[in-house]
């Protein structure tokens, strides 16, 4: 639990292999997933380093595995996914194996495709064929058959109107007297249905009308070999007179990618040859149904060792990469890496490099050695399914500097309380929580359906998240007694009606009032009194009140818990002058003036209050409400060193003795922290400076800086060659944003207030618009409308006031952890720990392909 609140404890290692063991010891440490490997090669080209060459059978492997995927994805066959253990890394000698089966099937794949491929265009060949015969007979018997006919199909000369039906066109003669018995020559063949129109224009135009074309289309769509999609083609018969036209029509008919077929001038030669072709159809039919179910029994058995094979190559090719991290020393029998490992791991570390020794048979062990360094380690924090999330949020920010404070445990608690608070509402925050559980419960089961939408994936990712923040919601919405705008009367309460029917029914300016007889002086057990819902008048007024404070109540002790931390990442890295010129004045700062104004709301609710019976009475009007001040002008006048003329004579002027000059202590006190944590730090760095010039040894502060904290090394903090121009500056910057920041965050935690108060309104407008007009609808036809109405709300109320609502109450409240809370004490200026681990690289790889 300890790297929860504080990254790892990171060391930097120095670890020799013998070559012969290298590949086993990295691939145990690739199952581990606990070693970042440096690159210990920046400036070699990546095809010029040691195992460049298996790297590239590693890829070529994986080509072929693609290749062999697609076209089991095509066949729709199901791949088998690993059943039990992911299986280990191959050895090297395994890789000779894997790449000849993958040659072999790859091979035999591509033989099969092709002889397929020809084949079926062989079958088209023939089908388009078969269907010339049969429509070129039909246009002979129509011209057999009568005058009719023929003189329809010389009629009509192709018309330039495109709205006109191309059901059977016909380009006509010149000479309307001409029969098809001047027309001795002919072609037939097959193109695409979509073409035709433009291929007839193009046989007018270019035969001058010179020409007679039939067609029809073929019902059936046909499979065209090549990429194996449905298409529609149509036959024609082109009737001309001469070799020059004959060329003209072949050439136009090659322009538009029709295929010709020889088509017998004789009926018994015609029928010949369609009995033919039928013959050599059913052949073709048997030797592709042959094909396709050879080529089914290859996919089949490849189907069931895919996801085997692709996470082999994968490692394999995963641990040549890291070698090539490594460097050869110049015996070259030696692999030298430097590498990242978390302290408390190192006993792990040597257990996997000895099993890899032992794996690869050598009988040198390995060597692992710590390395002194100055470079800043990475930051690893050890997370769980549910603090993932959690650190994903803290990392969208920036990743931590090393062992700096992590704000992570802390937001678990504080996001869904925040969140929460904006959107307090019983059944909303239900629907929430129900919707978070349901993931949580059926988390192994939605893993492995490999859900692939990217805002399911979110969704999923935050299921926790999306819990907490349903059950903080449902808690909240029992402190505003809130439930899809409407109140619960659980305890009963506090309040009685004094008025009669009309009275209530007439008069829509009646309000709460604490002072009448009508409030009993017993508050509500928990949460807010049922009876607010009813006040009309003066609900908005009070929830206001109420919320608004509470609202900048939160956001002070937020704040103040950030600069807390602060003083914990100055006690670890021993930061002593920070302590007094940076955390000190701004806990002062934030305490003097605004926990301050926290205390005057408290004092403002236990020193004022209702006093029934005693209305108007002087020994009670002091408590009463109506002399309660209000604290935001006595804020502002607080600050302004002004006070205002007191109005009202029967009151105090303040709200407890000696109230001004306090305030006024406050205020100079704050105002002095400023220069504090402006010209300190650089007046302590130019001081040091100075020393270190005269004395010529480093100073106490940068010595307590560069020291270690457990056991833990941590970044240099070396003023002395710093410019104290640019020391000041920074120094400037910070103080400037933290006084300013001070009044604006503080506003900023408003926005709790501001959403919850529009979440409730809007609620409230769903439910008068129309759940209550269904609700009042009489006899059954109300039901009917009341059905109707209801489905219109729950949509309204999911949509809008849960996933909207939800969003936008999520982005406040990251805002506010972001800028408000983390801007206190988190730098965030680390790099993340991404250690070698074939499940990440599995992961990522498996994301890739969906």
């Amino acid at each position: 639990m300890g790297s929860l609140f504080r990254s790892e404890e990171m060391t930097l290692c120095q670890l020799f292999l013998q070559s012969e063991a290298a590949y086993a010891c990295v691939s145990e440490l690739g199952e581990l997933g606990l070693v970042q490997f440096r690159d210990l090669n920046p400036d070699v080209n990546a095809f010029q380093r040691k195992f460049v060459n298996e790297v590239r059978r590693c890829d070529e492997m994986e080509r072929k595995l693609r290749y062999l995927e697609k076209e089991i994805r095509r066949d729709g066959i199901p791949m088998l996914e690993i059943p039990g253990e992911v299986p280990e890394a191959p050895q090297p000698r395994e890789m000779i194996d894997l790449e000849a089966t993958f040659e072999k099937l790859e091979n035999e794949l591509r033989e099969v495709n092709q002889n397929a491929e020809a084949l079926k265009r062989n079958y088209l060949e023939l089908t388009e064929l078969k269907h010339i015969l049969r429509k070129t007979q039909v246009f002979f018997d129509e011209h057999e058959g009568g005058a009719n006919t023929t003189e329809s199909m010389t009629r009509a000369l192709i018309s330039d109107d495109p709205n006109r039906h191309m059901g059977q066109v016909q380009l006509g003669f010149r000479d309307k007297q001409e029969s098809l018995e001047f027309l001795p020559c002919f072609v037939a063949g097959v193109i695409l249905r979509e073409r035709i129109p433009a291929f007839e224009r193009m046989l007018w135009r270019a035969c001058r009308g010179n020409v007679f074309l039939r067609q029809a289309e073929i019902d059936t769509p046909l499979e065209d070999p090549s990429s194996s999609d449905q298409v529609y083609k149509s036959v024609f018969i082109i009737f001309f007179q001469g070799d020059q036209l004959k060329t003209r029509v072949k050439k136009i008919c090659e322009g538009f990618r029709a295929t010709l077929y020889p088509c017998p001038e004789a009926p018994a030669d015609r029928r010949e040859m369609a009995m033919g072709v039928m013959t050599r159809i059913e052949d073709l039919n048997t030797v592709l149904g042959q094909t396709q179910d050879h080529r089914h029994r290859v996919l089949v058995a490849a189907a069931k060792n895919i996801k085997n094979w692709f996470v082999k190559v994968r490692k394999i090719k995963a641990i040549y990469h890291t070698l090539n991290l490594f460097n050869l020393d110049v015996t070259q029998k030696c692999l030298i890496a430097e590498c990242w490992v978390p302290a408390l791991d190192m006993e792990t570390i040597q257990l996997a490099l000895r099993r890899g020794t032992e794996r690869s048979g050598s009988s040198v062990p390995p060597i692992l050695n710590r390395m002194d360094t100055s470079e800043p380690p990475p930051t690893y924090n050890r997370t769980n399914k549910f603090t993932s999330a959690f650190q994903h949020l803290i990392y969208a920010y920036g990743v931590a500097t090393y062992r700096e404070v992590n704000p992570a445990p802390y937001t678990i608690i504080t996001f869904p309380f925040l969140f929460a608070v904006m959107f307090g509402d019983l059944g909303h925050g239900a629907l929430m929580a129900a919707f978070g559980f349901w993931m949580c419960y059926k988390e192994k089961p939605l893993q492995a359906k490999r859900i692939d939408s990217e805002i399911w994936t979110i969704f999923f990712g935050g299921r926790y998240i999306i819990l907490l923040m349903g059950l903080f919601s449902m808690y909240t919405g029992i402190i505003y007694n809130d439930i899809f705008s409407k109140s619960l009367n659980i305890f009963g309460s506090s309040w009685v009606n004094n008025y009669n029917e009309s009275t209530l029914l007439t008069n829509k300016d009646l309000q709460l009032n604490p002072d009448s007889e009508d409030y009993l002086q017993t508050p509500y057990p928990f949460g807010i009194d049922p009876v607010w819902q009813l006040a009309e008048a003066n609900k908005i007024i009070f929830m206001n009140a109420y919320k608004m404070k509470i609202s900048i109540i939160i956001g002070v002790f937020h704040m103040l818990f950030g600069v807390c931390l602060s003083l914990w990442n100055h006690l670890y890295f021993k930061r002593r002058i920070s302590i007094y010129v940076e955390f000190v004045p701004q806990i002062f700062f934030l305490t003097l003036l605004f926990f301050y104004m926290v205390l005057l709301m408290f004092i403002k609710w236990t020193s004022y209050g209702p006093t029934p019976g005693h209305f108007g009475d002087e020994a009670y009007v002091k408590t009463s409400g109506f002399c309660a001040p209000s604290i935001l002008i006595t804020f502002i006048n607080m600050m302004l060193f002004k006070t205002d003329e007191n109005t009202r004579p029967q009151c105090d002027d303040t709200m407890y003795a000696g109230q001004i000059g306090l305030q006024k202590l406050f205020v100079i006190l704050a105002l002095m922290c400023v220069p504090v944590m402006l010209f300190g730090k650089p007046y302590f760095i130019r001081k040091e400076q100075k020393l270190r010039a005269a004395q010529g040894h480093q100073s106490i502060e940068a010595s307590a800086e560069n020291g270690t904290a457990g056991g833990a090394p941590v970044p240099a903090h070396d003023h002395g060659d710093e410019d104290i121009t640019e020391v000041f500056i920074h120094q400037a910057i910070h103080t400037i944003e933290y006084v300013l920041g001070s009044v604006s965050h503080t506003a900023s935690y408003l926005r709790l207030w501001a959403l919850s108060l529009a979440h409730a309104q809007l609620a409230e407008v769903a439910w008068n618009m129309l759940l209550r007009k269904g609700l009042m609808s009489p006899s059954y036809e109300g039901g009917i409308f009341l059905y109707i109405v209801f489905a219109g709300w729950a949509a309204i109320s999911v949509s809008i006031l849960v996933l909207m609502e939800g969003l936008s109450a999520f982005l406040h409240t990251l805002r506010l952890h972001w800028v408000e809370f983390q801007s206190k004490f988190y730098a965030g200026e680390g790099y993340l720990f991404m250690p070698f681990s074939f499940e990440i690289i599995l992961d990522s790889a498996g994301q890739a392909e969906e």
